[in-house]
């Protein structure tokens, strides 16, 4: 009896490219849920600024006369370098100061709104391996970027609607112009969430992916401002950056819409880039090939502390790159600021009122020094709130599984945070420093700037305290620090052009901080800010000592 030869049996696998975002619907709802909370914070946060600056710049700039001396500072190349290229300046509207002065801000909270989410739900999903459990269901390979994709459309354009209704009732402005001017930023954002999607791919990691699309949206910003000094209303170099393609639709000046279709054509290139790259590597890898680790630790990394270091330690080095690029750039025109400001003020009653009777050049100085104080609290709110994320990804239970205390991981954590925002804000004062000195400008003393911006440090500590403060007793609540860094903004940047009430001002801790070297150094504020911020610090070890570790 001749027994039958068993057959294989072989199940076919669609490769149908309908099949690869099978799920998308089911996962774009489930991301939805998620994030209701967070993407509430960011469109209320957006909305808000622009219902702030509707309410003030229709308020405080009624008249004619006063917008026109308000674009008289917007010529000058510090504000070039922070808004945009100045169109519309000879006859400065409302629309046109919402176009010139508040488009790259909307933008860069977008954009990083956006890189934000495609990266916690594509990589951050897949490092965590929660994203092979989704897979094993019926979910394509390309459905979870797809999904996030479209949360971060849906998102963007909720926001944009909002706006435009705030804009178009309360400002006036017309609804083509506004239109132009939201769907710009709109798609602005979308193509750093495409880089974003990209960088996804050429690294397993989550962090990883995020800085390097961060650091192509600080390189697009250096280049659309270093484009936009360069020549009037912007040069070719201008046109690299995506944020330029918004900028020069010149809306409610001379609006033209066809740069827009860069931005569409960009994101459609780097989406189908993402795909080509997630088509060609294996689950859970990345492009990028991982170096093999020594067989056992160097003994420098047997600390918590060593480890934190390791951990943050390329984001520092970027964050410290694009600080010194900015600084160093910004501080070669010092030489010219000065007597710049000073020849505006004489015909400008608004400039006068903004620099009052001090040094022109030490004021600008002070300015830069908020700026690099706010850059530092960003890199030291995200540094901190690394920590809950090791928590959550299990990371510090296995760490405190050992003989590590919970006091000693914490403060290694909180010590790497603190001492990159000390970096950052050192840096960026001798950068400027060195830049000036480059076109000889020496006045004022190299020690002059290392105080401008040493003075910012127990501000800075103040906001990391409350921040670890707030991450060891309510660690759900951690990204509510980051309105510290808007207050921050807000109130350095606009407090006496939107009338911002005394009260709010004096909630940020960056309002105490003496503006060397335009003022007289006052030490009472520095020492208070110091105190509080070693008791929000103490506050935070007390309340990580008491509670459950991770949190249920």
């Amino acid at each position: 009896m001749t027994a039958a030869a068993a057959t294989p049996v072989h199940t076919p696998v669609s490769t149908s490219l309908a099949d690869s975002f099978a799920g998308t619907w089911l996962l774009l709802r489930f991301m939805a849920r998620c994030d209701r909370v967070r993407l509430g914070v960011w469109t209320a946060s957006v909305v808000g600024l622009w219902l702030y600056c509707a309410t003030a710049f229709t308020t405080v700039y009624a008249d004619a006369a006063e917008r026109q001396q308000r674009a008289e500072l917007m010529g000058t190349p510090a504000s070039i370098l922070m808004t945009g290229p100045g169109y519309g300046t000879d006859n400065y509207t409302v629309g046109a100061m919402f176009a010139n002065e508040m488009v790259l801000w909307i933008v860069i909270v977008l954009a990083v709104m956006s890189i934000g989410e495609v990266v916690r739900h594509t990589r951050a999903e897949e490092e965590s391996s929660r994203s092979e459990l989704v897979r094993a269901a019926v979910v394509g390979r390309h459905a979870p970027a797809l999904a996030a994709m479209l949360l971060v459309v849906a998102a963007n354009l909720v926001i944009a609607l909002l706006s435009a209704l705030v804009l178009v009732t309360i400002s006036g402005l017309s609804i083509g112009g506004t239109t132009v001017m939201l769907g710009g930023t709109v798609l602005t954002a979308l193509v750093f969430a495409a880089v974003a999607s990209v960088t996804c791919q050429l690294t397993p990691h989550s962090r990883g992916a995020s800085g390097l699309a961060m650091g192509v949206l600080g390189a697009m910003v250096l280049v659309r401002g270093a484009g936009d000094i360069q020549r009037q209303h912007g040069s070719a170099l201008s046109w690299v950056s995506p944020i330029a393609w918004t900028q020069q639709t010149r809306v409610f000046v001379d609006t033209r819409t066809w740069p827009l279709a860069l931005s569409v054509v960009a994101v459609v290139v780097l989406l189908a880039v993402a795909v080509v790259l997630a088509g060609h590597r294996d689950f859970g890898a990345g492009m990028f090939a991982e170096r093999r680790g020594r067989p056992h630790a160097h003994r420098l990394l047997r600390s918590p502390l060593a480890l934190a270091w390791r951990q943050q330690r390329t984001a520092l080095a970027w964050w410290t790159v694009g600080t010194v690029v900015m600084w160093l750039a910004t501080g070669t025109y010092l030489k010219d600021i000065g007597p710049m400001l000073q020849d505006m003020s004489k015909d400008s009653e608004f400039v006068s009122q903004v620099f009052g009777e001090q040094d022109l050049s030490y004021a600008f100085v002070s300015l830069m020094m908020l700026f690099a104080g706010l850059v530092a609290l960003g890199y030291g709110l995200a540094a901190v709130a690394r920590a809950r994320t090791e928590e959550t990804a299990g990371r510090a239970e296995y760490v405190l599984a050992t003989p590590v205390s919970r006091g000693r991981w914490l403060a290694a954590q909180l010590l790497v945070a603190g001492a990159g925002a000390a970096v950052l804000v050192v840096t960026a004062g001798l950068a400027l420093a060195a830049g000036a000195y480059s076109v000889g400008a020496h006045d004022p003393h190299v020690g002059t700037y290392a105080a401008a911006a040493g003075v910012y440090l127990p501000a800075v500590g103040v906001v990391l305290g409350v921040a670890a403060a707030v991450y060891a007793w309510a660690p759900r609540w951690t990204a509510v620090s980051w309105a510290f860094l808007v207050l921050g903004f807000v109130v350095g940047m606009f407090a006496e052009l939107l009338r911002v009430p005394g009260v709010v001002q004096r909630l940020s801790p960056l309002w105490w901080v003496p503006r060397l070297p335009a003022e007289a150094m006052a030490w009472p504020p520095t020492v208070g800010l110091a105190v509080v911020a070693l008791a929000a610090f103490a506050v935070a070890f007390v309340g990580f000592t008491r509670r459950d570790i991770p949190v249920t």
